[in-house]
Parts: structure tokens; sequence; C-alpha cells
């Protein structure tokens, strides 16, 4: 039996009026990867803040290989051997990376002047043992978001850390920083550190995970070795229900041609690119980072220039596609970034629903509250968004909650044509069961939905069709019908094969 780093029982943390963890509990062993998995708001990240030191526990033992310890904060916690990466990098771009590696802890000369040289010095091992060959003395601001995350690991070697927690490292990172991020974190596996990796990701806790510890509603639900566990089993645990058949699809027969794109080209991201969509159908869309499907769907709608190509909307051309004249004539685009993009997040989810409607409420200069509140209604119901009344704002939404409110929103302009840029990204398998289902719903009810995701699962178990790019063009479709394998996907998606 391998040895004890951690050990977390009867944990109980509450703020005002709410209780965040009951009892939750967690055990991490010498050379282990524990994932850590929950619906939003299952207590995960509130955990191990407590672990960190950013909140202390109320009641509940915290073990330390094997020693009792209370942890007040950050620095006792970094002084007991935790290093806590958060989802939010907490580096100072206009400093260099050694400068960041020991903020606060900076070496001096016998002047007591900060010693730059040997602070670059000593970081250079550290960045050695996480694969980053950059210079100690670049800036932090000038790397990738996939290199800065190397470099809080390396921070943590700096701080002798014998137990990683790891907050959905892999939220914002293209795919090859992915393979990098996982090589590293089996080698300090082997180096004999205890590593907490909480993810929102089914595959990434199959892939690089030993076991699995579940929350729901700030308790622990239970440990599961990941290679005797289902993904069935893991989602029960979580949501406290059978979801049944995960992804809902029901395959309808299909109606007309709602818009057709006709050797598309705009720049590099998408080259000579055609495709269909019917009435009733899904239609999904694979690629890997920077293949170009974001791309190709800005251009369609105007959002991006368009170099060259023919647009038909039910066979008519579209002579200039601009947002305003695709969104009049029932196209609408959900993007990727909710928080970016989507949603004002400091207003109300009435006025995110109504926003791109508001010419429908308006008499002269004022607002019919009355209308707009019965869209806003309409949309909360008929998404089952959770909420206390409708003029909450929506940051205070879970990310499956704020999903909806951005389909609401885009559905309020009753499309024809709705395109889903990773709809499902960020958002825990509850609240994605319940988008399938809508997604499902919406597809019997006769829109033509174009879905672009990340998730090969997703295309494979809720498209029609297929289709997957490499590097701005088009090399592959495939139909549900016929079979669709993630082998034969890949295969399109990595530019075997390409359609030229």
């Amino acid at each position: 039996m391998k040895k004890e780093l951690l050990r977390m029982e009867n944990i109980v943390k509450t703020f005002p009026g709410v209780r965040a963890l009951n009892n939750a509990a967690i055990t991490v062993h010498e050379g282990e990867v524990m994932g850590l998995m929950g619906e939003n708001g299952a207590g995960k990240s509130t955990l191990m803040n407590v672990l960190g030191g950013v909140f202390t526990a109320d009641s509940g033992d915290i073990y330390i290989e094997g020693k009792m310890v209370s942890i007040h904060s950050v620095h006792d916690s970094q002084n007991m051997g935790v290093a806590f990466i958060h989802q939010e990098l907490a580096l100072e771009p206009y400093l260099t990376i050694a400068e960041n590696i020991f903020l606060g802890r900076e070496m001096r000369n016998s002047f007591g002047m900060v010693n730059k040289d040997k602070m670059a010095e000593a970081a250079r091992p550290l960045l050695e043992r996480v694969g980053l060959e950059v210079d100690p003395n670049e800036n932090v601001g000038k790397l990738s978001i996939g290199q800065q995350q190397m470099v809080e690991i390396a921070k943590s070697f700096s701080l002798n850390a014998k137990i990683l927690i790891l907050d959905e490292p892999t939220s914002s990172l293209s795919e090859k920083e992915v393979d990098i991020l996982f090589k590293t974190v089996g080698d300090l596996k082997k180096q004999g550190m205890g590593i907490v990796f909480i993810t929102h990701k089914m595959a990434e806790v199959f892939q690089l995970c030993d076991a699995v510890t579940i929350m729901r509603d700030g308790e622990f639900m239970g440990e599961l070795q990941s290679k005797k566990c289902t993904e069935a089993q893991l989602i029960s645990l979580m949501v406290g229900r059978d979801l049944g058949n995960y992804y809902v699809r029901t395959f309808n027969e299909l109606g007309q041609v709602v818009l057709e794109a006709r050797n598309i080209c705009a720049g590099k991201r998408a080259i000579n690119c055609s495709f269909s969509v019917r009435k009733g159908e899904i239609l999904g869309f694979y690629g890997l980072v920077g293949a170009g499907r974001s791309e190709l769907m800005k251009a369609v709608m105007g959002l991006d220039p368009l170099d060259s190509g023919e647009i038909y909307l039910k066979g008519e051309l579209v002579k200039r596609p601009d947002p305003m004249f695709m969104q009049k004539r029932g196209v609408a685009l959900v993007p990727e970034s909710r928080k970016t993009e989507g949603l004002l997040l400091k207003n109300t989810i009435a006025f995110n629903i109504s926003l791109p409607v508001l010419d429908r409420f308006m008499r002269g200069m004022r607002v019919d509250a009355d209308k707009e509140a019965g869209i806003v209604e309409q949309g909360i119901d008929a998404l089952k968004i959770k909420a206390p009344s409708p003029n909450i704002n929506c940051s205070t939404l879970s990310g499956g909650n704020q999903q909806k409110v951005l389909l609401a929103k885009w559905l309020a302009t009753d499309p024809e044509v709705l395109i889903l840029d990773e709809p499902t990204r960020g958002i825990d398998v509850g609240a994605k069961a319940e988008i399938y289902t809508i997604i499902n719903n919406l597809a019997k009810e006769g829109l033509a939905i174009i879905l672009i995701s990340s998730e090969m699962p997703e295309v494979m178990n809720m498209s029609d069709r297929v289709v997957i790019m490499h590097e701005g063009r088009i090399t592959g479709e495939l139909a549900h019908q016929d079979g669709i394998s993630q082998e034969m996907i890949l295969t399109y998606a990595m530019g075997v094969n390409k359609n030229e």
C-alpha cells in the first residue's frame, strides 16, 4: 500500500445561508492521480480551497502524511507541501518567469537587492522538470496558457510541494498542450507526488486518473477506481439519479435544405468549404483546435469577411451576408464563449433574453414591459432555467443555467437555423444531459441545427451527419446511418485522406 499523503474527513464549511460542504472527504496517496468530479456547485473547488488555505473549515479533520494539521492561510498550506493551481492562473504577466516562481520569496545579494541572475539560475532546473524550454528571464505574459500552467507547476517544485491540486487545468488548452500537461502529470506521479485533478471531462478521468472522488451537494458520495468503473456509475453518483441515455437523440425524417454554403473562402481558416443542413437535422462539425469550424460559421453569418463563395437560404442566394440580415432571415449563432461573447453577465436574465428582440417590445421610446416579460418567461419555462427570479444577474447562475439563458436569448428570435458553437463547454454532466434534450427537442420541432463540438462522443451521438475539418478545409463527411467511429473521425481531423 502506498503512503497516504492526504486525508480530509467530515469537512464542513458554511457561508451565510449556504452549507457549501457537509461531511466532505478525500484521500490521496503517494504517486496517485485522484480525480475530483461533481456537478457545478457540488463543492469541489470549496473543498480544495479549504486544503489550499483560502477558506478555513468550520469543522472536520485534515491529515498530511498521517499528521493532523490546521490550515488557516495559503501560507500554512504551502508550508505543509500543498500547491494549488487555480483555473484562473495567478501569475503576474509583466514579471519574468523566474520572478513569478520566486514571488514573495525573492533571492537577494549581500546588499539586500533582488538577485535576478540567481533566481533565473535556480528556475532553470525547475522548468526542465516540466519540459519547458524557455528563458527564465522571459516575461510570463509572452507565454501561451499551457506554458504558463507549466510555470505554475514549476513554482510548486520551488515550494517543495508533495500534493498538487489542478483545477480544470485543460479548459483553455490546445490539444498539444493537453498532451504535454498529461505527460507532465504522469512524470510527477512517477516522482511520488499526489495529485488532485478537478475535471468535468469523463475522458480525462479514464485516461489520466487512478481513482476518482465524487461529490454531490457538498458531500462525499464515493471513491471509485477509474479502471473498474463506468461512465454511467460516475454520472449516477454525481447527479443522484439515472440519466438514462446520456445523449438524447431521436432521428426523424428530414425536411428541405434550409441553409447551403458553397465554396466558402475566408482567409486561411475557411478554404473552399461547402455544406448544407436540412429542416430537423443536426449537422455536427468536428475538428482539432485551429481547424476553422468557428471561423467558417462566422463567415457564413457575416461576422467575419467572406472572400468568396455563395450562401443560400431556402434556395435563395444571399448576396452579402451580415449578422443583422442573417438574424432577420432566421439564422442564429450561439457563440462559443458565453462569458465574453454571449451574455452580459452583470445584467439580468430578462435583459439578456430580450436583448436581440427589443424592437418587438418598443412603443416609441418605451419598452412594453408586459410583452418583454412574456417572452422572457416563455424562455425560462421552455429551457427549465433554475433561478429565483428573471431579474437576477446572470453572473450568479451556474454554468449550465448561463448556457440555457444564452440558448433562450437566441431562440427568442424564432430561428430556422441554429448554429451552436461548443454548447456544453464548461458545464457539468447533469446540465449537459439537459442541453442534449433541448437540442433534440428543437430538431424534432423542425429547426436545422449546426453543432460545433470538440467532444467526439457528443458529435457522434447527437448528429445526423458529421462534417470534419482540418486546417480550414472540409476533409470528410460521415452519416449516422452508415455508422461513425472515432477512428474514422480522427483520420479526417488529422488531415489524412483530405478531399482537396
